[in-house]
């Protein structure tokens, strides 16, 4: 299949230009800015986009690719740092700005470009930068000028090779994704028009191979991601697919419940429910960290598979519905981006576990494995799920776990959620939960003085995950959350809602 390849030099908005290619129906994948010219072969890029970075062409260890990558007779668009580098690689002057470049800038675009066919000739764009191109390379041209940085295009046609100081991958820069489809379908000339449904053929194909006729154990929660994974798996694989659920005692309300309704009852799948709440409550106590908790739950969650896999019979694979979100924030397996925070499902397996790993949307967003499980008849019940994270409540009770406390959020949550349905507002919605904070406050209920704890809501707008805004739930609607809350969900006093996007916050609070 063609593709178009991002290399990675480390900007936080890598994801986002892959996102905007893929909301185009561009299939594209991300390597780190230094892999080999070998594995890029392999793919056969229609096109290369180089990411921006936070790096200076001018650094001793500045990141730059296989110089073979501009001999390979594709086209290529710099953005930002990647701009910098085609034109200090090409004999241009790169040099530092007056200033730090942060924010809106007003681009006039000049005549000729095919990057900017069809678009205005004066857009507001996203800059962010602290090198600038101060003069082009022989045999470009400036295409684009902006008030605070004057050469913010820049291209030479002959040699295939385009450039951008500013971020089109970004909702803030207008029209930026009709510069990235003018890229990849005028200037790459890519014309299939890809879908995640077009990948289903091949899922199951590889899946069969990965399986090479053992049984694969899932590790089912019930979510959008597992269950996508596990219908997938069942296509390929038939009944040697051994799904496992495991109430980590985290879980909200009525999920193990759920559970069965569905996946056993059902679809009819082969379902083992694992109560390990013990274990798991066990090894938390005391922990107050985030990334210990999220560390202690994904490694007990492996051992509980790897104990419960030697109990099936011809058992070497666990499958896992992990997504690209989870890969790209958990650990630059890509390039240089800083890691956020890890994710209980990817990275860190131990040594000793006997399962192989297979994890067929791991290149997907979630909107994509919603459009997947769609081809794939699964009732929307399941695919509108709001995201339910790996480490589940532990995460959302901040400070210890306690049972106590678990009681509290979980009842909490419940809440919350009966009533955003009720209002119609749960499918409005990206995800919406609940967060127990570690503080308390003085109230008076009953005529009495109460010192009790606080719960802040939480309810986030995406598409997929990478950013977010606050959910403007009406003020009734959130009155009467508050009220439920704190008249039957004991040990709470006060509600408060967060109404701040990511970023600069994650969705998440640890």
């Amino acid at each position: 299949m063609d593709q178009i390849l991002i290399l990675d030099f480390g900007s936080q908005y890598t994801q986002l230009i892959a996102r905007r290619l893929r909301s185009l129906r561009v299939y594209c994948e991300i390597l780190p800015y230094s892999a080999p010219i070998e594995d890029i072969l392999k793919r056969s890029p229609r096109g290369i986009i180089l990411s921006g970075g936070p790096s200076s062409v001018y650094d001793k260890a500045a990141p730059k690719p296989d110089p073979a990558v501009f001999n390979l007779g594709v086209p290529v668009l710099g953005v930002c740092y990647g701009m910098q580098l085609l034109a200090h690689e090409y004999g241009g002057k790169v040099a530092k700005a007056a200033s730090r470049e942060y924010g809106f800038s007003k681009l006039k675009i000049l005549k000729g470009s095919r990057l900017f066919k069809g678009i205005k000739s004066d857009v507001n764009v996203w800059m962010s930068h602290g090198d600038e191109v101060k003069k082009v390379p022989p045999g470009f041209h400036v295409t684009a000028r902006a008030a605070g940085s004057d050469i913010s295009a820049m291209e030479n046609p002959a040699l295939n090779l385009y450039a951008l100081q500013f971020h089109p991958e970004v909702h803030h820069t207008e029209m930026g994704a009709k510069m990235i489809e003018n890229f990849a379908r005028g200037v790459c000339g890519y014309k299939e028009r890809w879908t995640p449904a077009s990948f289903l053929k091949d899922s199951i194909a590889e899946i069969k191979k990965q399986a090479s006729g053992a049984s694969v154990i899932c590790g089912l929660s019930g979510g959008v991601d597992s269950s996508v994974a596990a219908v997938l798996a069942h296509r390929a694989i038939g009944d040697k697919l051994k799904c496992i659920f495991v109430d980590t005692g985290v879980l909200r309300h009525g999920d193990r419940e759920r559970m069965t309704e569905v996946f056993k009852k059902k679809f009819g799948y082969s379902l083992k429910i694992v109560d390990a709440s013990a274990l798991f409550l066990g090894r938390l106590k005391g922990v107050t960290s985030p990334e210990k908790k999220r560390k202690i739950i994904g490694h007990t969650f492996i051992e509980v598979f790897d104990r419960e896999a030697k109990k099936v019979k011809g058992a070497a694979h666990l499958l896992q519905g992990t997504l690209y979100p989870d890969v790209i924030e958990s650990v630059s397996v890509k390039g240089p981006s800083a890691v956020i925070k890890s994710h209980h499902n990817v990275g860190g397996l131990p040594a000793k576990m006997k399962l192989g790993l297979i994890e067929p949307l791991r290149y997907f967003f979630k909107d994509e494995v919603r459009e997947l499980g769609r081809s794939l008849k699964i009732p929307e019940s399941v695919l509108m799920l709001h995201p339910f994270p790996g480490p589940g409540l532990a995460i959302r009770v901040l400070g210890e776990v306690t049972p106590d406390r678990l009681k509290i959020l979980r009842e909490a949550d419940r809440l919350m959620r009966e009533e955003i349905q009720k209002a119609g507002w749960y499918s409005k919605i990206w995800q919406a939960f609940c967060v127990l904070l570690p503080v308390r406050s003085v109230g008076v209920m009953g005529d009495e003085r109460s010192y009790e704890y606080t719960i802040a809501i939480r309810c986030v707008s995406s598409v997929d995950g990478m950013t977010a805004d606050w959910s403007r739930l009406p003020h009734d609607l959130l009155q009467k959350i508050s009220s439920r809350i704190v008249s039957e969900a004991r040990g709470v006093n006060r509600v408060v809602y967060d109404v701040t996007s990511k970023p600069p916050a994650t969705i998440e609070w640890e």
